[in-house]
């Protein structure tokens, strides 16, 4: 699909996306492709429709927040939004932005992983940490973690122990431990009002998704 075809999915923003997006993403990591862009996206816009915000300043920073790709187990992988906040400032440099809107999104951006852990100041900031980490749970968030296992190498369970009752949990080995370490946890970090509605949702559907694995197993 051309870039062209992707940047009508970022409405009303397109002509923006046309130009970042062959910037914007890793063409050969389905969990931080084309697609999650485009589900960031629509969660942002459902957010943003209800807490305000600047749509350009979101679009740019959605589009642009996995512009540098840093594996998982990589161990750059806490500097990822710094790297990928740099770059994007230098991109939106060449489209002649501002200092004061670079900065924005380039802050948007540092603060949007939960890797770096460095709390986000601004709404457009937390917008985008919402719209991001809604992608992480509900049906999409489970399929992407056992994406995300089998591109590391892990199982998906340990078969003698899969609710780790009686060892410690290792999500690096096992993707149904992610649930407990991470995923189930993420709802409560919510910035926006909007976005921890949508979270709460789709973390039920995560721990229906998890039941269901674990009653056929």
């Amino acid at each position: 699909m051309s870039f062209t075809c992707l940047a009508a999915a970022f409405s009303p923003l397109g002509d923006l996306a046309g130009r970042l997006l062959p910037q914007a993403f890793a063409a050969d990591d389905g969990s931080h492709d084309a697609a999650h862009l485009i589900r960031v996206w629509k969660s942002a816009r459902r957010i943003q429709a209800e807490e305000g915000g600047d749509l350009r300043l979101l679009a740019a920073a959605v589009l642009l927040h996995d512009c540098v790709a840093v594996e998982k187990n990589s161990p750059l992988r806490r500097q990822a939004s710094r790297l990928a906040a740099e770059k994007a400032a230098g991109l939106l440099a060449a489209e002649g932005w501002s200092e004061a809107d670079i900065a924005a999104v380039a802050h948007a951006i540092l603060t949007h992983s939960f890797s770096a852990d460095i709390p986000p100041e601004t709404l457009e900031a937390k917008i985008l940490q919402d719209a991001d980490r809604l992608d992480a749970i509900g049906m999409v968030g489970a399929a992407r973690c056992f994406y995300i296992a089998g591109r590391m190498g892990s199982g998906l369970y340990d078969p003698l122990d899969p609710l780790a009752e009686h060892r410690p949990l290792d999500d690096k080995a096992f993707a149904i431990d992610h649930f407990e370490v991470k995923l189930f946890r993420l709802a409560d970090g919510f910035r926006t009002k909007a976005g921890a509605r949508m979270a709460k949702a789709r973390t039920e559907r995560l721990r229906a998704i998890r039941d269901m694995l674990l009653d056929e197993i």
